[in-house]
C-alpha cells in the first residue's frame, strides 16, 4: 500500500494521531496513572465514583484504561452516554444497554434493573454503570439516581456508578439538593490540567507508535503546541497532523515553532471568517 508522501517524509508507517486506537495502545500520562488506580479501587471496592475534567482532558482514556484493568469474569461494565433524557427514558435506555427489555412505566423499568443487578450479585458479577456526559443529567434523574445507588445496597453493595462529565458536574452534585447522591460518592476525582510534560510525552508516544525513529517536532514547536491547545488531546491531534503535512509540503525536516505559529494563525482567521 502506498503511503501518503507526508508519512514517508517523517518515517511514519501510519497516521500518528488517528482516533482509531486499540485499548491496549491507549496513552495515559505518567502524571495521571494514579487517577486510573483510584477508579479501579472504587470499582473493586464496590463503591461509586466521580470523574470530571475539561473536554479532551483524558476522561475517555481513563474509562478505557479502567475497562482494560478489570477482569471480565467478575465485572460487567455498561456505558451510557445519552444524559439528556427524563427519568423514565433514562432508565429505559439503561435497560437496553444492559440487554433487558424496557418496560412502560418508570417504576417497572427500575424494578427490572434492580432485579437484574441482584441476579448478577448472586452470580458473583459486579455491574458497573459508566454514565458519561453526566453534567447533562436532568435534575429528575439526579433526584432518583441516589435510589439506584442505595437500593438495598448500603449494607450489601451490588452496583458501582461512575459519573463522568465536565467540571460543572462536581459543582452540581455538591449542591444541597443533591446531598443524598453526593454523600454516596466516596471517590471524587478531578483531572488536573495537562502540563507541558504531558503534551511532550503524548506526542512522543503517538509519533513513535506510528513507526518514527526521531521526533519531527522541535522543542519550541512542542511548547507552542501545548500553549495553543492547552494540552487537549483532540486539539493536539488536529494541529499536529496539519503541521506535519505542511512541513512535508515545504520540504522541512522538522516542524518548528514558526511553522506551527503560521498554522495556528490560519486557523484563527478561518474561525473569524466562519
Amino acid at each position: 500500500m502506498n503511503l501518503p508522501r507526508w508519512l514517508e517524509v517523517f518515517g511514519l508507517s501510519e497516521p500518528p494521531f488517528s482516533k482509531d486506537i486499540a485499548d491496549d495502545d491507549l496513552w495515559m500520562p505518567s502524571s495521571k496513572k494514579l487517577l486510573v488506580d483510584e477508579l479501579v479501587e472504587a470499582v473493586q471496592s464496590h463503591e461509586h465514583g466521580l470523574l470530571v475534567g475539561e473536554p479532551g482532558g483524558g476522561k475517555t482514556c481513563a474509562l478505557r484504561a479502567l475497562r482494560c484493568r478489570l477482569p471480565e469474569a467478575g465485572f460487567r461494565l455498561t456505558y451510557c452516554h445519552n444524559a439528556t433524557l427524563g427519568r423514565r427514558d433514562f432508565y429505559r435506555q439503561l435497560c437496553v444497554a444492559l440487554g433487558l427489555s424496557p418496560k412502560a412505566t418508570a417504576a417497572a423499568v427500575f424494578h427490572t434493573i434492580s432485579t437484574h443487578v441482584e441476579q448478577l450479585g448472586r452470580e458473583a458479577v459486579h455491574p458497573v454503570l459508566l454514565l458519561d456526559e453526566a453534567h447533562l443529567l436532568r435534575q429528575d434523574v439526579l433526584d432518583h439516581l441516589h435510589v439506584l445507588a442505595n437500593y438495598q445496597w448500603d449494607q450489601q453493595p451490588l452496583l458501582s456508578i461512575i459519573l463522568v462529565g465536565l467540571p460543572e458536574l462536581w459543582d452540581s452534585l455538591s449542591l444541597r439538593k443533591n446531598r443524598s447522591l453526593w454523600s454516596r460518592i466516596h471517590h471524587r476525582i478531578a483531572i488536573p490540567p495537562p502540563s507541558l510534560g504531558d503534551t511532550n510525552e503524548y506526542v512522543d508516544y503517538r509519533i513513535r507508535g506510528a513507526g518514527a525513529k526521531t521526533m519531527p517536532f522541535t522543542s519550541d514547536a512542542l511548547t507552542t503546541l501545548h500553549e495553543a491547545t492547552g494540552g487537549q488531546l483532540r486539539d493536539i491531534d488536529r494541529v499536529a497532523t496539519k503541521a506535519l503535512r505542511a512541513a512535508s509540503r515545504r520540504k522541512l525536516a522538522k516542524v518548528d515553532a514558526e511553522l506551527l505559529a503560521g498554522i495556528l494563525e490560519a486557523d484563527q482567521r478561518a474561525e473569524a471568517r466562519g
